[in-house]
């Protein structure tokens, strides 16, 4: 599809810039794509989590662990509860570290967590996508990016140019995708991002989640109660907007993983205009 239309126009010499804004899938040709292999229902039912957007963390650091360190480092979030894990693009295959041992570890890691945790942990593909942030070191234009979103998880959208979606698009039977936060986010902006993302997402922490004072199960908790306290509080229609810092200082009165983690980001801002803008 995207051969036909953008293999050759782009390499025109004759054109001096030309962008790609949008295009408009044909719900004919939708119904030949196989689309997400679960469904966002079914990878709810999987996990047996509900109400709430799911957690992550990216594994750190991105180079460097041995495949047996890269295990552990799995199993100690999985056992402080996560809800899943995620390789590092930088990760791929190296020759310390060659996919196939490190994918053997990784399961050896969800088969013991399991058996500690008593939950459902499952690995899969298809299922999740990185569609940028609002907050955090890789925020891009709001409205963008929650165009983005609709485009993940509804069935049909309509046409809406403020949020750079230039075509109505029906997705027909195809599954819905969960859309995946991530970068540079941590513990304060988890306000913001149950705000804005709803339940139907995951809010995925690599040094959010690893760089905890204490050790790696310490910051899956810490991430655990402020998603749930900002979920409480949005339940109850507080504004997380503009009480999203006291919701987190009081979670923090009874949680002390959470309280230690708070100091080391409380200084921490990425403040810098989004470039990708309307």
């Amino acid at each position: 599809m995207f051969t036909s239309i953008v293999g050759n126009v782009f390499r025109f010499k004759a054109l001096r810039a030309l962008r790609l804004k949008d295009l408009r899938i044909p719900a004919t040709y939708a119904k030949t794509f196989q689309g997400s292999p679960h469904g966002i229902q079914v990878e709810r039912d999987k996990l047996n989590k509900y109400g709430r957007p799911l957690l992550g963390c990216t594994i750190k650091p991105k180079l460097g662990l041995s495949v047996k360190n890269y295990g552990r480092v799995v199993y100690e979030v999985l056992r402080g509860g996560l809800d899943l894990t995620k390789d590092d693009e930088n990760v791929s295959s190296q020759p310390f570290m060659c996919w196939r041992n490190r994918f053997l570890f990784c399961t050896e890691a969800i088969d013991k967590a399991q058996a500690k945790t008593a939950k459902a942990l499952r690995t899969s593909g298809g299922d999740h996508i990185h569609y940028g942030i609002v907050v955090g070191k890789l925020k891009g234009e709001r409205e963008i990016i929650l165009g983005f979103v609709d485009l993940l998880r509804d069935d049909l959208i309509e046409k809406d140019q403020t949020r750079s979606i230039y075509f109505t698009q029906d997705w027909v039977s195809l599954l819905g995708v969960l859309p995946m936060a991530s970068g540079g986010i941590h513990v304060w902006h988890m306000p913001a991002l149950t705000e804005i993302f709803e339940d139907d997402s995951i809010l995925q922490f690599g040094r959010g989640t690893l760089r905890h004072p204490w050790s790696n199960a310490p910051g899956v908790v810490a991430n655990q109660v402020a998603l749930e306290a900002c979920v409480q509080a949005r339940n109850e229609r507080c504004d997380l907007a503009r009480e999203g810092n006291e919701i987190i200082h009081e979670a923090c009165k009874w949680n002390p993983e959470l309280a230690a983690v708070c100091e080391v980001w409380k200084e921490i801002k990425f403040e810098f205009e989004a470039m990708d803008t309307l």
